[in-house]
């Protein structure tokens, strides 16, 4: 059956964020996630997963161990494992990207230092 955002498993996170598992095996995890105007994740770091972000639209802002790139709509960025990162909008409109992490991040998220 083909997947969307219609019947996807959904979640909420942070100040009013989307999350929608497009695909979750242990292998690789799929997400496309929204994010409010002016709104950010917290700072982690994986120590398994690798993940990559790719936005679709608004502008994400990703910091990766100190050093944040802007990501417009069709541009990407690789995270390594043990690197930590954080996504934040902030701009004054709707950010919508995909998350790919492989293996799947689930269980392997700790929170890290700003």
């Amino acid at each position: 059956m083909p997947v969307n955002l219609q019947n996807a498993k959904h979640y909420t996170w942070g100040k009013g964020c989307d999350g929608w598992y497009l695909l979750q095996t242990p292998e690789i995890t799929i997400i496309q996630e929204r994010m409010p105007p002016r709104t950010a994740e917290v700072r982690h770091l994986h120590h398994l997963a690798r993940q990559f972000f790719y936005v679709l639209r608004g502008v994400g802002h990703l910091e990766v161990s100190g050093r944040v790139h802007e990501l417009i709509p069709g541009h990407g960025f690789e995270v390594p494992p043990g690197t930590p990162h954080q996504m934040l909008n902030r701009s004054e409109s709707e950010v919508e990207f995909i998350v790919v992490s492989h293996p799947h991040s689930h269980g392997d998220r700790q929170v890290a230092p700003e």
